[in-house]
Parts: structure tokens; C-alpha cells; sequence
């Protein structure tokens, strides 16, 4: 195609650092990851040794501090990254941060000193993957609430069982950032973060999932039958996981959000250049005004998208330690989620229209983002249960 669209971030107040990495991460995954994309959707391939290698180009361990083998760098880097990388291959894009973020980033900010010597020189080097085990299989929206895997405690391990469901890298990761309860009696306060790892007795893959989009993403359910954890797993104090799963999820709907971005982008660049090559009624459809009415709302979505996501890319990106899971961030973090996903399904949908034929056929780029789009107002968390946060925070 002819059209690629990169991003002057300065003009958004980022730094020539945040620059730098962008036009990095982007010229690589036009290069390295964008031929794995087709492969990915086809076959639903994983291309494990490519996510193990990045450690070679500086793009694992984002946020990790040096001292652990990572790059040192903020949030923000690792926000736009997931921008960058979105924008060429969204599939693999999705696995990247199913261990950069939602693994090793809350390993960054609530380990102990112990478990992050043990654990984020390994994610840093591409020896190990990690992945969030949360989600289970009656337990999608009321997470809290309803969750049914245990971990008791047993002399100097933990011993688990239950399930956990749509699992990012699950089937590859070498460890799991996992949530059980401790103290079943204690409802939300005897929830507790604990860190399995791939090979522990008791732990199995149950299945993998056939998805709609994302593929090539490996998304499976996990089991675990009395699987057995040594005690000095576990991340954060015992029964305070609440705390790591409500700061983490607010970082990671701000984070999804630039990761849309890049999709919405790409799905812009599509149609503005399938207006100007395709012809009918002797011109190219990009000068009907109808055609032009919808890339015209494409354009205007993509960009409320960027200024929403960028600035609260800012707002997250110091949040301390436990916060998130109440208040003004809280609120915010799912407005810019519920705003992002509606208006990325919005674009999406008019890519395909000005697609035509071609946007419904399996093997068109703009059909493989069509298929991805869909979850991004499913998860993290739905349209519906972000309607709800922000409905309560405003009604308090």
C-alpha cells in the first residue's frame, strides 16, 4: 500500500525519547512483524522464537529497571510501543503485551525485592513469557465477586485449584501473574496475587480457543488440580491482591487504548488508500462525497481517539502503587476505554463499508482488523461495566 501513517508525538507534549522508540518499534514491526501477520490469521500461528528474540532489539522489560535486566524507560514508552506495533501487526502486538504489561509491569510494581530478582531478568531476556491468569469460566465481569480458584495455604507452598479462562499466552508462558482466593470468607480483601510457573505440578492447559480475530494469539483456559506454588510466589502480601488487580487494570484500559489507536490508524490508511485506487463510474470512489463523508468520520474518530488515549497515557502513568480502583483515575481510565473501544468498532466497520466486496473477504487486511476490533469493547472489562464505573463515580 501506499499510505503509512507515522506520528510526530511531540506536538502532543512527549519527549524526543517517546519519538526516538515510536519511530523505532515502528520501522521494526513494518520490517519483522507485518509479514507475520497473514501467516498469524491463516493458521492461527504463534510465532513464539520472534516474541523470545525482541530482547535483541531493546523491546522487552520497556519498564523494567535496569538493575533487572530491562531498559528502564516509563509508561509512557511502553504506550506508545504498543502503538507502533499495533499498527503493523495488532496479533502479535496483543501476545507482546500479555508479558510486557500485564505480567512484568505489575511484577515491577508490586513484587518483592526477592521475586523480582528471581523473576524479570528472565522476562527481560526472552527466556520467559508471561501471561495474567484472572479471568475464569463464570467469572468474567464480576471478577471479584465470583471467583472460584483457591490457593491455601499448606507449610511453605500454596496449593491451587480452579480454572482460568481466555488466557493471553497462556499455552506459552513460562509463568502466570495468577489470582486466587486465600481467605474465601473475606470476599474482595482475601484475594491474592501468586505466580505459577509452567512445569508445577497440578498445572495444565485444558484447551485452546478457536477466536474470531486475534489469531495467532494463543488464548487457551488453564487448570489447576491441586497445583502445588511455593509460598515465596506470591506477589504482593497475602489476601491484598485486590489492590494489584484494580491498579493494573487501570493501566491496562489506558494502555489497550493506544493499542487501538494503532489498529484504527492502519484501518484509516487502508480506506483512504483503497478510495484513491479503487474505480467505478469511470473515477476513484475517494471523490464521492458519500465516500468521502465516511473516511471524513473515520478521521475525526482516530483523532478524538489519539488526544483521549494520549492524555491519559500521562494521567496513568505515576499511578501509585494499590491506586486505581476507585475514585477520579478510575473513572477516567474506563471513559477513555468505553469512548476508544466504540469509536475504533465505528471506524472499523466503516473500512469494511468503504471496503466493499473486498472488506468482507477473509484474506483483506481491513477484515482482519474488523474481526480483532470487536474485543476491545469486551475487554478489559465491557462497554457496559465501564458505563457502570464511570455511572456510579459520577452519582456518589
Amino acid at each position: 500500500m501506499s499510505i503509512e501513517t507515522t506520528q510526530d508525538l511531540r506536538k502532543f507534549g512527549f519527549s524526543e525519547d517517546h519519538q526516538s522508540v515510536y519511530d523505532m518499534i515502528w520501522r521494526y514491526a513494518r520490517e519483522e512483524l507485518y509479514p507475520l501477520l497473514e501467516r498469524m490469521d491463516q493458521e492461527d500461528w504463534f510465532p513464539e522464537e520472534k516474541l523470545r528474540s525482541l530482547h535483541e532489539v531493546g523491546l522487552l522489560g520497556i519498564t523494567i529497571p535496569e538493575q533487572y535486566g530491562g531498559m528502564g524507560m516509563d509508561l509512557i514508552t511502553q504506550c506508545v510501543a504498543a502503538e507502533a506495533m499495533a499498527y503493523w501487526n495488532h496479533c502479535f502486538a496483543i501476545s507482546w503485551l500479555g508479558s510486557e504489561n500485564v505480567c512484568a509491569h505489575n511484577i515491577v510494581r508490586n513484587a518483592s525485592e526477592e521475586i523480582k530478582q528471581r523473576f524479570l531478568p528472565r522476562l527481560c531476556s526472552g527466556e520467559a513469557i508471561g501471561a495474567l491468569g484472572c479471568t475464569e469460566p463464570g467469572a468474567g465481569s464480576d471478577i471479584i465477586g465470583s471467583m472460584r480458584t483457591t490457593a491455601v495455604r499448606n507449610g511453605d507452598e500454596y496449593i491451587l485449584n480452579g480454572r482460568k479462562m481466555f488466557i493471553t499466552n497462556g499455552s506459552v508462558a513460562d509463568m502466570i501473574l495468577t489470582y486466587a482466593r486465600t481467605d474465601p470468607e473475606a470476599g474482595a480483601r482475601g484475594i491474592s496475587a501468586i505466580l505459577v510457573e509452567k512445569g508445577m505440578p497440578g498445572f495444565s492447559v485444558a484447551q485452546k480457543l478457536d477466536k474470531m480475530g486475534w489469531r495467532g494469539s494463543p488464548t487457551v483456559e488453564l487448570v489447576f488440580d491441586d497445583c502445588r506454588v511455593p509460598a515465596a510466589n506470591i506477589v504482593g502480601e497475602e489476601n491484598a491482591g485486590i489492590g494489584v488487580i484494580m491498579s493494573g487494570l487501570n493501566i491496562e484500559r489506558v494502555l489497550m487504548c493506544f493499542f487501538s489507536l494503532g489498529i484504527a490508524q492502519r484501518a484509516l490508511d487502508l480506506s483512504v488508500d483503497y478510495a484513491r485506487q479503487r474505480k467505478q463510474f469511470g473515477k476513484a470512489i475517494g471523490e464521492f462525497q458519500l465516500i468521502q463523508g465516511l473516511l471524513a468520520d473515520m478521521y475525526t474518530d482516530v483523532e478524538t481517539m489519539r488526544a483521549f488515549a494520549y492524555q491519559m497515557g500521562k494521567e496513568v502513568a505515576d499511578l501509585e502503587i494499590g491506586g486505581g480502583g476507585r475514585g477520579e483515575i478510575h473513572k477516567r481510565s474506563a471513559a477513555v476505554t468505553l469512548n476508544n473501544g466504540r469509536a475504533l468498532n465505528r471506524v472499523l466497520d466503516n473500512g469494511v463499508q468503504i471496503h466493499g466486496g473486498m472488506g468482507f473477504m477473509r484474506e483483506s487486511e481491513i477484515n482482519k482488523l474488523y474481526r480483532g476490533g470487536k474485543v476491545l469493547e469486551i475487554a478489559p472489562g465491557s462497554t457496559q461495566i465501564r458505563q457502570i464505573i464511570i455511572g456510579q463515580e459520577l452519582t456518589k
